[in-house]
Formats: structure tokens, C-alpha cells, sequence
């Protein structure tokens, strides 16, 4: 196993490690969201160095073609849920993370992944377009925001910042989702 996909099997390996820490909250106290943050940060510079490294030795292997974007979207949803149940249970005041943030996040997945596989199937190659790109960098550093500072409870302002990173996330997501349809209708709308 080459190195990108050594990093991309630590990536998962620290999705389920996040998962522990969070049903750990009561024992270890708030202390738990700086760790899962710290969690969250390496496992999303994997992601950036698995990249980088791959493409400067120009190693691309089937399993990483595979499992890259999977443990991406497994370490953003694991996040996003873990958040949702923080807020949905009222234990940090200020996040804002509403059980259909997650789920607006996850259609949107689903469908540019069902685009792309169709896509390839016909032969077509569909790159990340920059709005996606876009929606997953908001995506992670709102996710870092809430982990890292809104359980410090500092002020309105720190709250206040999270939920305009939130909810321009979900807006960032739905605008994306439409615009992916919109410019891959023909594949999405082709008959045989």
C-alpha cells in the first residue's frame, strides 16, 4: 500500500477515534470538542497531503480513487452528526446545527456522486467544480468554529459567527446542488 492510501485508511481509522471521544463527552467534559477538533484538523490535512502527495509521484490507484472521497464525505457527515446531536440535545448553547443541515449536506453528495458514476459509465470524466470546492472548505471550517471555540461559550459574537458559517454552508451546499444539475442536465436527462 503506497503512501496516499496509507493516509487515506488513517483518515478512517480517525473517523470512528472522533466517534469514541463524542460518546465520551460526559466523562471528559468539554474538553472533548478540542480534541475532536484536533481529530478533525489532522484527518482533514490527510486529506490535503494524501492529495499533493499522489499527484507529485503521479500515483493514482483504483483504491484511492475509491476510498479518497469516501472517507472525506464519511469524515464530514461524522462531524456534521455528531454536531447535530450536540445541538438537538441543547448541550452547548450557541451551536446551531439543525438535524436537516446534515441531511441537506448528505442529498447533495449523493446526487453528484449518482451524476458522476452515470457520467463514467458513458465515458465522461466530471471534475470538481469550484462551488463544490467552495462548499466543502465552508463546510470544514465551520465545522472546525463549532468544534474548537463554541464550546468555550465566549460570547454571542463566537455563536453568532458559527451559525452565519452554517447556514452560508447549507447555502453554499443547495446553490452548488443546482448548479452541478443544471450544468450536467444532459447526462442526468439522456435517453436511450
Amino acid at each position: 500500500m503506497n503512501l496516499p492510501n496509507k493516509l487515506t485508511m488513517l483518515r478512517m481509522i480517525l473517523i470512528p477515534v472522533m466517534i469514541v471521544f463524542y460518546l465520551l463527552l460526559d466523562q471528559i467534559g468539554t474538553i472533548t470538542f478540542i480534541i475532536m477538533g484536533v481529530i478533525f484538523v489532522i484527518a482533514s490535512f490527510t486529506d490535503y497531503l494524501d492529495g499533493y502527495i499522489a499527484r507529485k509521484r503521479n500515483i493514482v490507484t483504483t483504491f484511492g480513487k475509491f476510498m479518497d472521497p469516501l472517507a472525506d464525505k464519511l469524515l464530514v457527515m461524522t462531524a456534521l452528526l455528531i454536531l447535530a446531536d450536540i445541538h438537538a440535545k441543547g448541550l452547548v448553547i450557541g451551536l446551531w446545527m439543525p438535524f436537516w443541515a446534515p441531511i441537506i449536506i448528505l442529498a447533495r453528495e449523493f446526487i453528484v456522486t449518482s451524476v458522476r458514476l452515470v457520467a463514467v459509465g458513458e465515458g465522461n470524466i466530471i471534475a470538481a467544480s469550484k462551488l463544490g470546492k467552495a462548499k466543502t472548505a465552508l463546510t470544514m471550517v465551520s465545522i472546525i468554529w463549532y468544534l474548537f471555540l463554541v464550546p468555550l461559550d465566549l460570547s454571542i459574537i463566537i455563536s453568532s459567527i458559527g451559525v452565519v458559517l452554517m447556514a452560508g454552508s447549507v447555502a453554499l451546499t443547495l446553490y452548488s446542488g443546482f448548479d452541478y444539475v443544471w450544468k450536467n442536465r444532459k447526462i442526468i436527462f439522456a435517453s436511450r
